[in-house]
This record gives C-alpha cells, sequence and structure tokens, in this order.
C-alpha cells in the first residue's frame, strides 16, 4: 500500500460511555490498524442510541476516511442498534465481508453467529460493523483486513481488474 488508508473507530457501549466500564475493543482495533499501516485519523465512544449512532456515522462520513468500524451493539440484546443505524447511512450493503467475518469467528465461538453486524458503503467510505468483545473485534478485522485495500480502490474508482 503506497498511501496510508485512513480511518475512524467507534465504540458503540452505554457501560464505556457512562465510564463504567474501560473500552478494550477500540484502542485494540485501532492498534491492529495501525499495524496495518492504516491512519486512525478519530475515534469516538458513543451509548448504544440508534439516532446518535447514525448521525455520528454520517458526521464521519464526512471526514475524509475511507472506513469507519465500530465495535459493539451487534448483538440480540435490546440495546443493540448498530446494525438499524448503520442501515440509516449507508447505500450499499457488502453481505460478503460480514459472512466472512461471522465465518471466522464461528472458528473460535459459536455465539458468532449471533451478530447481526454489516458492513456496506456510504459514498467512497467503508462502514464496518465489528463485534464489542476484543478479541471478536480483532479476529472479525483479521479475516477482512488483507480485502479493505482493494475495496477502497474500487470505491474510488479504481479499476477492477487491476492487480
Amino acid at each position: 500500500m503506497t498511501t496510508s488508508l485512513r480511518a475512524a473507530v467507534l465504540t458503540v457501549s452505554d457501560s464505556v460511555f457512562q465510564g463504567k466500564r474501560r473500552d478494550g475493543s477500540g484502542p485494540a482495533v485501532v492498534e491492529l490498524l495501525q499495524q496495518n499501516g492504516w491512519t486512525v485519523a478519530h475515534t469516538r465512544v458513543v451509548a448504544d442510541d440508534l439516532a446518535v449512532l447514525a448521525a455520528t456515522l454520517r458526521e464521519l462520513a464526512s471526514q475524509s476516511v475511507e472506513a469507519v468500524f465500530t465495535t459493539g451493539g451487534t448483538g440480540v440484546s435490546p440495546r443493540d442498534v448498530t446494525p438499524e443505524a448503520t442501515r440509516k447511512v449507508i447505500t450499499r450493503e457488502i453481505p460478503g465481508l460480514a459472512e466472512q467475518m461471522r465465518r471466522e469467528g464461528a472458528k473460535n465461538t459459536p455465539t458468532s453467529a449471533l451478530s447481526r453486524g454489516i458492513t456496506g458503503t456510504a459514498g467512497q467510505m467503508l462502514v464496518i460493523n465489528l463485534p464489542g468483545s476484543p478479541q471478536g473485534a480483532v479476529d472479525s478485522l483479521k479475516s477482512i483486513l488483507p480485502i479493505l485495500p482493494h475495496a477502497v480502490q474500487l470505491l474510488a474508482g479504481g479499476d477492477p481488474h487491476a492487480e
């Protein structure tokens, strides 16, 4: 990769937002991205609130980043609203990336099947929902990280047949 790709990492958690728990997944995602040549331009923590999360995703879409990675809010509890907020922002889903993350997660824990995380595009930006556990977030991201530069290139209008 000749140019560093820019990312934002958004932790979605009521308990982290309220200061009741330390954020483990956001920093783990930041570290993995940086180790792989990405520049993390923005990090933020928000509560599990559909309207606030959708507004934050829209704001980050205007910040010249190639991808926003969310951590948390992808399960089946009543407060888990990250996929719903993401759907309000993206214009196209990329189901294969979410399927790849769940497939990889199933190797370590059967509960990964409960993840409702989605991936998609908002303009030329990727939006990727990762699980809230640090290990789940890292494992999921590792499973798709090699594909992301090509996806970013295609979103920017690059040749899909270039090697």
